[in-house]
């Protein structure tokens, strides 16, 4: 606002730094007795001042952005006609040696007549066209940013939706997993709610900010891991390597787990070897995020692999990184591979 202020004020300035100038421009070279100046330079900067207020605050508003483009044409038309007739009358009652020369023809110093009256209508005008255009400006402006303003509050109403609608699904997932180790192993279950409580606690408490601390999210991360690594067998490897160093690169939160979530939901067997890669990387403001796992598809009844966590993530990512990231998934030879590339800055 106070931006557009300044702007305001700036072309208000400018304009009246050209009808300043312009009854001056019209008199340049001629006798510049004090009469003319009065004649020819006062009085009508007074109905440039007059033609361009009424219309900037008036007119323009209930008529032109009204549609009464006709209604506004007369008006102004009118308004013209009156203050070129208002001069005449001016300059024959106050400024006879002015009238004479006029009503006498064209000399060496001024112009015809006609062309004399073509020049003062074309100077009315212009107040009237620098109004049109201040005002239409100032509210294309406002327009705009109304309509930039109503796209970012549905931006993040639909981010704060699509985070909602993570927690729960993460929160279901991993009760799902614990629920498989209650009769295994009762102790893992009660060491893995311990560690979801925790999970959830940094969820619910420290991702409500735009964006968290690249560390914090990798330290969320690890833990995740080290708790599905509980229910999986022996035969399942899982490997994951992420950036040891401190950063101060922030990004949004929750990013990335959904795509871990993936991995262990798709990725394991009860009977078979399985192994899950994990590694994240990064390069000054560049975060390079890779997964690759063994492709077991849950079947279409399995709810628990409805796929809304990646369906979330890139949802997020075109509404949060838009032509900053690349999200790539794909399946060679029977593993399931996935690359995420994000642009922090």
């Amino acid at each position: 606002m106070h931006k557009n202020k300044k702007i305001t004020i700036f072309s208000h300035l400018l304009v009246w730094i050209v009808l300043f100038s312009m009854p001056y421009a019209l008199t340049y070279g001629q006798d510049q007795e004090i009469n003319k100046v009065i004649m020819h330079f006062w009085i009508p900067l007074g109905f440039y001042a007059v033609i361009f207020y009424l219309n900037y605050f008036v007119l323009i508003d209930h008529f032109l952005f009204t549609k009464k483009t006709i209604q506004f044409i007369i008006l102004n038309a009118v308004l013209i006609g009156v203050f070129l007739l208002l001069k005449e009358q001016i300059e024959n009652n106050f400024f006879q040696d002015i009238a004479k020369k006029r009503v006498d023809g064209p000399d060496k110093n001024g112009p015809p007549f006609k062309m004399f009256i073509y020049v003062q209508m074309l100077s009315y005008m212009a107040p009237l066209l620098f109004s049109i255009a201040i005002k239409t400006t100032k509210r294309w402006v406002k327009t705009e940013a109304e309509r930039k303003e109503a796209l970012n509050f549905k931006l993040q109403s639909e981010l704060q939706h699509l985070h909602y609608q993570l927690q729960p699904h993460f929160f279901f997932n991993s009760l799902n997993n614990i629920y498989s180790l209650v009769d295994i192993s009762p102790d893992q279950a009660k060491k893995s709610i311990h560690s979801l409580s925790k999970l959830m606690r940094y969820m619910l408490y420290e991702t409500n900010l735009e964006l968290v601390p690249l560390s914090k999210e990798i330290d969320f991360m690890r833990k995740y891991i080290d708790l599905m690594k509980l229910r999986v067998s022996d035969k399942t490897v899982v490997s994951y390597s992420f950036p040891p160093e401190e950063t101060d690169i922030k990004v949004a939160p929750l990013l990335f787990i959904s795509l871990i979530e993936n991995a262990f939901k798709h990725g394991v067997s009860a009977s078979k070897a399985c192994e899950i890669e994990i590694n994240m990387t990064r390069n000054a403001n560049t975060v390079l995020f890779t997964i690759e796992n063994d492709n077991y598809p849950k079947k279409t009844n399995d709810k628990s692999g409805s796929g809304i966590g990646l369906q979330n993530l890139e949802k997020r990512l075109q509404l949060l990184y838009p032509n900053k990231h690349s999200f790539k998934s794909s399946v060679i030879n029977n593993r399931f591979l996935v690359h995420l590339e994000i642009e922090t800055a």
